[in-house]
């Protein structure tokens, strides 16, 4: 890892800075790399989102992803993203985003995390049965038992909305 990055790590594991010192500590580092560094966009974007300033995170995201990031980044992007603009009120936008990321890659590292989102932005667009099959579906392989039924039961709810 980086000795960039390593600061940058240090930044976001230190719970005694407010929001605003994330954002000024995360800023300082990312301006000594190239303003189009999307990896340092991606790290301004996520200061800035649990900050709750969505609207400035949701601009440095995309400009991220459109610039190129590796693809645990780009994962993590497209949620984070993703989650911003529900909250911003563009479910559609939000859904489409994390059901494109949930069926890419089934077993990647983030697939969970991607199942998560997906399905808080399916219940804010009114579709809970589906979020909960979702949610159950990314649940059951971590159960020491049931894993079958669970996943059984979680399909029957996507198949078989009320």
């Amino acid at each position: 890892m980086s000795d960039w990055q390593s600061r940058v790590d240090a930044v976001w594991a230190d719970e005694a800075l407010s929001p605003d010192q994330v954002i000024g500590r995360i800023d300082e580092l990312a301006a000594e790399r190239d303003p189009d560094d999307a990896v340092a966009l991606f790290e301004r974007a996520g200061a800035r989102d649990s900050a709750g300033i969505e609207d400035e995170a949701e601009a440095l995201y995309r400009r991220a992803l459109a610039i190129g990031l590796d693809d645990d980044r780009r994962t993590q992007a497209t949620i984070q993203l993703a989650s911003t603009i529900r909250n911003l009120g563009k479910t559609e936008e939000a859904l489409a985003m994390l059901r494109a990321e949930y069926e890419r890659e089934p077993r990647g590292a983030l697939h969970d995390a991607a199942a998560a989102f997906y399905s808080l932005a399916l219940v804010s667009s009114g579709e809970p049965e589906r979020a909960a099959s979702v949610a159950l579906q990314a649940l059951a392989p971590h159960l020491p038992r049931y894993t079958r039924s669970v996943t059984g039961y979680a399909r029957e709810i996507a198949e078989n909305p009320r």
